[in-house]
């Protein structure tokens, strides 16, 4: 009888599916490794039974984008893109380890930098060359009328801020978020008093000529900074060091200096994915991997 301890992985879906058939490659490398270690792996289906009882069980839990339920439990995600992922004690994107860590420009060659990002534009975002044209982008995500309590505003108070500059202001509405009625009536409410404000369109085709991005937290600010967009950001999040944050500078100073902000993109995503993430396709993403799990408190 093996005394191994075990890891218990819970996914759902298609990422349990494809685990389970070995055609996950992080889930392969992740496994490898830590069988490597001499643990055992075992994946199970989540869900509200699975997560009441994962205390209970003995040995570790590693979850996919939901909250550790226990002080043995790790949770996972991927980096915005893959191959890259990041193992963290917490479900809370602006409290991962990145999101702590100061980005120091100069630590990164300028043309390793150049060349990660040119591969990763090629690929996630192909199309023509982007322009810096006159329009603000504001993707919005969820509860539009809240201010929950990582948010410097609400939404809906951001958007109007965004439209007080008298800049032509796109706002786009989150695919798979839900609107109620009272969302709706207050983003009408908000057009008809900015006659610069436009409701829809397709996200992706305004980020590429848009002049910067707004918003609370959304993944769309990440994908601007491979176009070369700034963000003005109204909430936490790990990619905030090259942001303009709104809770800092306040939201007007913040929207004024987005038109002339110019970080180091390419540099900011070598360090954010190549350095602070893991590449499952590198060869070390094993180590990197038991790596962050021993920094998680895991004995491994």
């Amino acid at each position: 009888m093996s005394h191994a301890p075990i890891l218990r992985i819970y996914l759902h879906g298609n990422m349990l599916d494809t685990s389970r058939a070995g055609t996950f490659n992080f889930m392969n490398v992740l496994k490898a490794a830590v069988e490597g270690a001499g643990w055992q792996v075992e994946y199970h289906e989540t869900g509200p039974q699975s997560r009441r009882q994962a205390p209970r069980r003995d040995g570790y839990a590693l979850f996919h984008m939901e909250s550790p339920t226990h002080d043995r439990a790790l949770t996972f995600r991927r980096a915005y893109h893959y191959p890259f992922w990041q193992i963290e004690p917490v479900q809370q994107r602006w409290r991962f380890r990145v999101a702590r860590r100061a980005f120091d420009p100069q630590s990164v060659d300028a043309t390793a930098a150049r060349n990660f990002a040119d591969q990763l534009r090629k690929r996630v975002l192909p199309g023509p060359a982007p322009r810096r044209g006159e329009t603000i982008l504001v993707p919005l995500q969820g509860h539009i009328r809240r201010c929950r309590s990582f948010q410097s505003m609400s939404p809906l108070d951001m958007l109007d801020a965004a439209a007080a500059t008298g800049r032509p202001v796109v706002a786009t509405l989150h695919p798979r978020e839900s609107y109620d009625t009272g969302d709706l009536k207050a983003l009408d409410r908000l057009v008809a008093r900015h006659p610069n404000l436009v409701l829809g369109g397709d996200t992706a085709s305004i980020l590429r000529d848009c002049a910067f991005v707004v918003t609370q937290n959304s993944a769309v600010a990440f994908d601007g900074y491979l176009l070369g967009k700034p963000a003005v950001l109204f909430a936490q999040i790990d990619f905030h060091h090259i942001g303009l944050s709104a809770a800092r500078l306040g939201a007007a100073q913040a929207l004024a200096q987005a038109e002339t902000h110019a970080p180091d993109f390419d540099r900011y995503l070598y360090w954010f994915l190549q350095d602070m993430a893991i590449n499952a396709s590198r060869p070390e993403a094993g180590r990197r991997i038991l790596a962050a799990m021993q920094k998680g408190g895991w004995p491994i």
